[in-house]
């Protein structure tokens, strides 16, 4: 199944007569493409298409976030009530999901006699 944004570039590609859109229909959202080039690691070298704006925002460096340098992704899917809960837990304690995430990941440490997070950043 092929997305707007998609078909309409395999129409200008194609080059042949086919009718334009209807006046009516909504311009394609430029969001896949940003989608695309937001999962494009900075690694991986970009597709080479002539004309393609997918490339041009792939071909730019990601943003840099000091906070998270030095820093992996730990993450799990949930229920959506679980998220919501946790949301509603962050601002009933003028916190953030970050905070009470890595108070849960301590408490669990240390349950399981494992290092806690301070101890674990200490070395």
């Amino acid at each position: 199944m092929k997305n707007a944004l998609q078909a309409v570039l395999d129409k200008a590609s194609a080059g042949d007569d086919a009718a334009p859109a209807p006046k009516s229909a909504a311009p394609p959202s430029p969001k896949p493409a940003r989608q695309a080039a937001a999962r494009a690691s900075p690694r991986r070298s970009a597709p080479a298409a002539a004309g393609n704006d997918a490339v041009v925002a792939e071909a730019t460096p990601r943003f840099h976030r000091p906070s998270r340098e030095d820093k992996r992704l730990v993450a799990g899917h949930f229920a959506p009530k679980v998220a919501k809960q946790l949301k509603l837990i962050a601002v009933e304690d003028d916190t953030t999901v970050q905070a009470l995430l890595e108070e849960a990941l301590d408490l669990l440490f240390a349950k399981k006699g494992r290092a806690r997070i301070a101890e674990l950043l200490k070395s």
